[in-house]
């Protein structure tokens, strides 16, 4: 059997940090973890058009919850003179249990975000698109960025194929057992029409951290 585990959950406090940053007793604990999920859901939602949002971080202290919110396009969610940030801001006040600041912070270059580069895959083949032509312009994309190398993957009914199978693409090097290694992850869905749901994971890596 394969063992596998989630690259960036095996490098937490190597040279990773949990996107969720709080300490919470028996009694807040499962409250507080039920509303970071709600407002990931919620921004993640708002944003779903178009994949923009590569990472929300959440930092709770005594009085205030602090949402970082990382995205490719940060016009798109601040919206014309503040109002996108403002209107967002109130209905995650309606979820959170205390005030809420918003942080937006640019990624300069959304090639290198795994979660963007899957997302835009599984919006591809959502559309239709070949899957094989998608993950070429995607680790194409990827390494012209900078990166040291990418391994993407689709499982599904690919080309409208009676049976599932599962396809892979490797650019460059993506050494997963080393933990200096600086590898970005992620996982994406396409619900694409007529054959169901085909999944899509991205392995990006970026170099080796000291």
């Amino acid at each position: 059997m394969g063992q596998k585990v989630n690259p960036i959950s095996f490098r937490l406090q190597v040279h990773k940090n949990w996107n969720s940053r709080w300490f919470a007793g028996k009694k807040d604990f499962a409250t507080w973890l039920a509303e970071d999920i709600r407002i990931r859901e919620l921004i993640e939602k708002r944003f779903e058009a178009r994949p923009t949002i590569g990472r929300i971080e959440i930092e709770r202290s005594a009085n205030l919850v602090t949402i970082t919110i990382h995205t490719a396009k940060a016009g798109v969610v601040i919206g014309r003179g503040g109002a996108g940030v403002t209107e967002l801001k109130g209905q995650i006040e309606k979820i959170a249990t205390l005030p809420v600041r918003i942080n937006i912070e640019e990624i300069k270059r959304p090639e290198l975000s795994a979660k963007l580069v899957a997302e835009n895959i599984a919006r591809q083949l959502e559309r239709r698109g070949n899957f094989r032509r998608a993950m070429k312009m995607a680790a194409q994309n990827t390494m012209n960025a900078g990166a040291k190398g990418i391994r993407i993957q689709v499982a599904g009914r690919l080309n409208n194929a009676e049976m599932a199978r599962r396809e892979k693409l490797i650019e460059g090097s993506v050494p997963l057992h080393t933990l200096r290694a600086d590898i970005d992850f992620h996982s994406a869905r396409a619900n694409a029409p007529g054959v169901g749901i085909i999944g899509v994971k991205v392995w990006i890596y970026k170099g080796e951290r000291s």
